[in-house]
C-alpha cells in the first residue's frame, strides 16, 4: 500500500530560504569584491592629476586602501565604495565632481582653500565594469546540502 502525505510534496520551507538566505550572501559578496578590485586596479599610481573624466590618479594610496565593501543585512545588498575618510567629501567630490577643501602647509602655517573638482569616476565604471558578470555568479549558487 503507497501512503501519501501532502506535506511530502513540497519543499522544505525553511531549507530552501536557508539555502537561497546563503547562496545570496555568497554571491553578494563576490560581487562586492569583484567591483572593489576593478574600482582599485582603475586607480594608477602616477604624479600628475588625471584628467576628467578617467579615473583619478593615486598620488599617496590612500584612495585604493580605503575601497571596502561589505553585504548589508538589512538592506540585503552589498555596499560598495571608500570608507574611513574622516569629515573629507574628496572622495565623492572626485567621483560626482564639486568642491572640497584642501589643507596645505606653507611656511609652517597651516592653511586651507575651497577648490572645485571636475568628475573623476571610478566606482560607477568599475560596477559598469564588472556588471555583464554578475548574472554569471548565480548558476549553481544553490546547491543541494547547502543549507
Amino acid at each position: 500500500m503507497i501512503t501519501m502525505r501532502i506535506k511530502d510534496m513540497f519543499f522544505d520551507r525553511a531549507t530552501v530560504i536557508r539555502a537561497v538566505d546563503g547562496a545570496k550572501r555568497r554571491v553578494l559578496s563576490k560581487a562586492g569584491a569583484f567591483i572593489r578590485t576593478s574600482a582599485k586596479t582603475s586607480i594608477r599610481k602616477r604624479k600628475k592629476s588625471a584628467p576628467p573624466g578617467s579615473p583619478p590618479h593615486s598620488h599617496e594610496g590612500s584612495l585604493r586602501r580605503l575601497i571596502l565593501f561589505g553585504y548589508d543585512r538589512a538592506a540585503d545588498s552589498v555596499v560598495v565604495g571608500p570608507v574611513g575618510f574622516k569629515n573629507s567629501t574628496a572622495p565623492s567630490a572626485l567621483e560626482h565632481g564639486g568642491e572640497t577643501v584642501v589643507l596645505s602647509r606653507r611656511g609652517g602655517r597651516l592653511t586651507s582653500r575651497k577648490v572645485k573638482i571636475a568628475p573623476r569616476p571610478y566606482m560607477a565604471p568599475a560596477l559598469d565594469k564588472e556588471r555583464p558578470r554578475l548574472p554569471l555568479l548565480w548558476r549553481n549558487s544553490i546547491r543541494k546540502g547547502s543549507a
